[in-house]
This record gives C-alpha cells, sequence and structure tokens, in this order.
C-alpha cells in the first residue's frame, strides 16, 4: 500500500506530466502555423511521451493501491518567438520536469518506499535522456544559424 503523502506527490506528477504534454502539443501547433513542420512533428511526438509518462505513474499508483487522480491542468502558454526560442523552452522545461521527478524521489526516500524509489529511477534516467536532446537540439540551432534550419527541421522530423 502506497502512503497518502506519496500518492499525492505522485498524483502532482501526473498533473505536471499532462502540463507538459499539453505544453509540447502547443508548441508543436505553433511550430506547424510557422512553417517547421519538422519541429511540429517532434514536438507531438514530445507531447506524446509525456502523456505516457503520467499514464505509466497512474498504473503504478493504481497497482500499489492509491487512486491516480488528474488535478486542473493550468493553461499553457501560445507563442514563443523563433526556432531556438522555442527549443530553449523545451530544455529548461525538461530541466524543471528533472527537478519534479527528484523531488518525487525525496518523498518516495522519505517514505521508506523502495518499490516507488526503484520505479521512479527510470524516470530519473529519462530525464537524464531528455536534457541531453534538447540541449543538443538547442546547441544544433545555434551553430547551425538561421541557414540551418531547414537541415535541422529535416532531422527533427525523422523522429
Amino acid at each position: 500500500m502506497i502512503t497518502e503523502n506519496l500518492q499525492k506527490a505522485i498524483n502532482d506528477q501526473i498533473t505536471a506530466e499532462l502540463w507538459s504534454s499539453n505544453l509540447y502539443l502547443q508548441m508543436s501547433f505553433y511550430m506547424e502555423k510557422e512553417g517547421w513542420d519538422g519541429a511540429a512533428h517532434w514536438l507531438a511526438k514530445q507531447s506524446e511521451e509525456e502523456k505516457e509518462h503520467a499514464m505509466d505513474m497512474a498504473h503504478y499508483l493504481i497497482k500499489r493501491g492509491g487512486t491516480a487522480k488528474v488535478s486542473m491542468i493550468d493553461v499553457v502558454p501560445e507563442g514563443w518567438g523563433d526556432y531556438a526560442e522555442v527549443f530553449k523552452n523545451v530544455y529548461d522545461h525538461e530541466c524543471h520536469v528533472s527537478e519534479l521527478i527528484n523531488s518525487l524521489v525525496d518523498v518516495a526516500s522519505a517514505e521508506k518506499d523502495k518499490a516507488t524509489q526503484d520505479f521512479l529511477w527510470n524516470y530519473v534516467r529519462e530525464q537524464v535522456e531528455e536534457e541531453a536532446t534538447a540541449s543538443a537540439i538547442v546547441d544544433k540551432i545555434r551553430k547551425a544559424g538561421n541557414a540551418g534550419l531547414f537541415y535541422i527541421d529535416a532531422e527533427l522530423a525523422k523522429r
């Protein structure tokens, strides 16, 4: 059985993951409107991935005897400027999510719930990858300059 404190923390993370999904979906719409179909595709895939995280956490919570809940999800921003700014926001957001996951691991540790700690370490490792991917995209955009954005956009479309 999972503790109430940990159940609340996981439910908060479920809501955060769904907010992230909406954020990336809105970014995808924005980039499509701006004519960057590759980035729009990549961001839509990222949106799906964040929703999968929320679903995995909900299923885990239920398996442990808890109740999964979705709280109200705040509205996401709608405009980000140019290509580089969009992906700088992606990187910053992934860093924020890493902080949230680390805090969730701390709650599981304080509750002495080793099973949940183990479950969450998968997300810690995944967040390292997501940060690294976003950072690499930001770096490539910086190095490529405006002329190279078409190449980067074509690469992002391959995801």
